[in-house]
């Protein structure tokens, strides 16, 4: 949402005692529901020490002012950097705390409240996996390489911009996934057929598209004035690639309003794929 120049912005702060990934993303969940209200944000990763605590709350109470009263997204588990954190004249928002309270309840097990990352390495294996995923995504990128492409867990296709690159590398790093990616070309969109070197690998296939208006524009950033930008061939492209998708039955999404996280997680449930494994196994269904 556009907002006037003169519209008073809430600040926001994401703390954490790691990277600040988890803060960041539960906070603007939250955020997300409040599309009139102008913020911004900063994040405050590894608070780590009592002086770490009380600079940040220092550099929060500075940003209050009479008419804007600030938030703070914490995901800090330590108790002592808790305490210190809360202190502040911000609005406190503690999302590791009362809910850890309650796991705690549940488990009858205290949590070890320690301040390790969320997004650390806990398991050298499926760190390893993921890297290695990422390497396969980084050769396979746009139809750059289509060696060992029968390994891959799952094959984006698409018109030019359509979010192919950004979706791939999330799959990769998030979930260990490998995944090539392969751009529809004017053969393709005249022809209507898969294109040749993924047309073996069908049921691994899903397509992105995206609106003529949203493809247009991100084409003109990258190429303004060219044919490629324009709605028409955008509007072209679209259509064919949609037809294609239809007859070739390959699940597609639009790519236009959804952030890759949402995308991602309906790739994986519309795949059956799970983290670093090919597709889950269907009841009944022998594998």
């Amino acid at each position: 949402m556009d907002f006037p120049a003169e519209t008073p912005a809430t600040p926001v702060f994401f703390v954490a005692g790691g990277t600040g990934i988890s803060a960041e993303t539960l906070g603007n969940m939250m955020l997300q529901q409040f599309p009139s209200v102008r913020f911004v944000r900063e994040k405050l990763p590894f608070i780590k020490t009592p002086e770490q605590a009380r600079d940040a709350v220092a550099q929060m109470d500075a940003a209050k002012t009479g008419g804007v009263m600030p938030l703070v997204f914490s995901t800090v588990a330590v108790e002592e950097i808790r305490e210190i954190l809360s202190g502040t004249e911000c609005a406190f928002i503690d999302l590791f705390g009362s809910h850890l309270d309650m796991v705690e309840r549940v488990l009858h097990v205290n949590a070890a409240h320690n301040a390790s990352s969320a997004h650390g390495v806990r398991d050298v294996g499926e760190y390893d996996a993921r890297m290695k995923a990422v390497e396969f995504a980084i050769e396979h990128d746009d139809g750059q390489s289509l060696r060992q492409l029968e390994k891959a867990h799952l094959i984006l296709t698409a018109p030019s911009r359509c979010g192919k690159t950004p979706t791939t590398m999330y799959l990769a790093l998030q979930y260990g996934l490998r995944v090539a990616n392969y751009p529809l070309v004017e053969e393709d969109f005249e022809t209507g057929g898969l294109p040749r070197p993924i047309a073996p690998y069908a049921d691994k296939c899903f397509g992105l598209l995206s609106t003529a208006q949203r493809l247009s524009q991100v084409r003109t950033e990258r190429r303004p004035g060219s044919t490629y930008a324009t709605l028409a061939q955008c509007t072209y492209e679209l259509r064919r690639a949609e037809a294609m998708f239809r007859t070739h039955r390959i699940p597609y999404v639009n790519s236009a309003a959804m952030s890759v996280e949402e995308m991602a997680a309906m790739i994986m449930q519309t795949r059956k794929l799970s983290a670093g494994r090919t597709p889950r196994p269907r009841k009944g269904i022998p594998t």
